[in-house]
């Protein structure tokens, strides 16, 4: 396989991502001191930082490979969202999928930072579900890109409430009746709600919990097995991707059955790692690879990330340079 041709054809696709996007916000500062008010540190401001999140990030990583993603999401018509919008459009990321919305503020999660460590998190959300009108509007978005073309939908749901499951069904239908391919990273609030997707990813602890199903994967790892079986009795998905940390990923398509195992990392952060492996297994099955080569490679991309610290996207030289080296299929 020349996987050299396949990361070049990841310019072709163009990818929805709909979701939960938000907006990291970082303040740095050190500690001299304990406060004399309460036993808390004083932290000295220093600088501060904003970066993309959420569903959000798995667009920074489509666009590190070369694809060309758009973010559908709802946020608020606040200072947070044009600072997201702004964010969007320094990393060449299209924004027109977006709803600005008076009725909710844009999710913000605020860290305070001190000697790499953090402090605080400060987080600003509102999670009930999208009113009826937004989440028409978000459609309506949805119906004018396909007019332009979309490849791809990826489902990114962080149970911030962009995502409910009459809106994840119609998205599905319409994805259907247009031959746009769907994958899916769950989260626990609507994981049994995406029936009948390409591509369903979640990591061993949201299937356990999706499914209220335990697996010990030390002691009977024969379970896991059980419970992507289960969970495709309930979903008629095509493929399962099942992220398992150390244990590497899980894939299954059919009665078709492949493990692929981890490989020795120097692990500084497994933060945005799932982000990582969606996008990549995304682009892997819109160039039609196999589904090992799509379990292989998005395992290979998740250790890559997992050896640096905070939330980065992949590098694609990087990556591919190691799916030279390491994939044999």
């Amino acid at each position: 396989m020349n996987y050299n041709k396949v990361f070049e054809s990841f310019a072709n696709f163009r990818v929805v991502v709909i979701g939960d996007v938000m907006l990291d916000n970082y303040k740095f500062g050190k500690v001299h001191r304990m406060s004399p008010e309460a036993p808390v540190p004083v932290v000295l401001f220093e600088k501060e930082e904003n970066r993309i999140g959420g569903a959000g990030n798995v667009a920074l990583n489509l666009i590190a490979l070369g694809a060309q993603p758009i973010v559908c999401s709802v946020i608020g018509n606040d200072l947070a969202g044009k600072t997201l919008i702004d964010k969007f459009s320094e990393s060449n990321i299209s924004s027109e999928g977006i709803v600005k919305s008076n009725n909710r503020p844009t999710t913000v999660k605020s860290r305070i930072i001190s000697n790499k460590q953090q402090l605080l998190r400060i987080d600003s959300e509102i999670t009930s579900p999208i009113s009826q009108e937004e989440s028409d509007e978000l459609m309506e978005r949805l119906a004018l890109l396909l007019i332009e073309g979309i490849d791809a939908l990826i489902f990114e749901d962080y149970n911030k409430g962009v995502l409910t499951e009459q809106l994840i069904q119609q998205i599905i239908d319409f994805a259907k009746i247009n031959n746009i391919v769907t994958c899916v990273d769950p989260k626990f609030d609507n994981f049994l709600a995406y029936k009948q997707v390409d591509l369903f990813k979640p990591n061993l602890k949201e299937l356990k919990e999706g499914l209220n199903f335990d697996i010990n994967m030390h002691a009977s790892p024969e379970k896991l097995i059980e419970a992507v079986e289960l969970l495709e009795s309930k979903l008629s998905n095509v493929i399962s991707l099942i992220t398992l940390s150390e244990f590497g990923v899980l894939v299954k398509k059919g009665k078709l059955i492949h493990t692929a195992k981890a490989h020795i990392r120097n692990i500084s952060d497994v933060s945005g790692a799932g982000d990582t492996v969606i996008a990549v297994a995304c682009l892997c099955l819109l160039a039609d690879l196999s589904f090992v080569e799509i379990a292989e490679i998005a395992n290979i991309a998740g250790g890559l990330v997992c050896e640096y610290a905070g939330v980065v996207s992949i590098d694609k030289m990087e990556l591919l340079e190691e799916v030279n080296k390491l994939l044999i299929v």
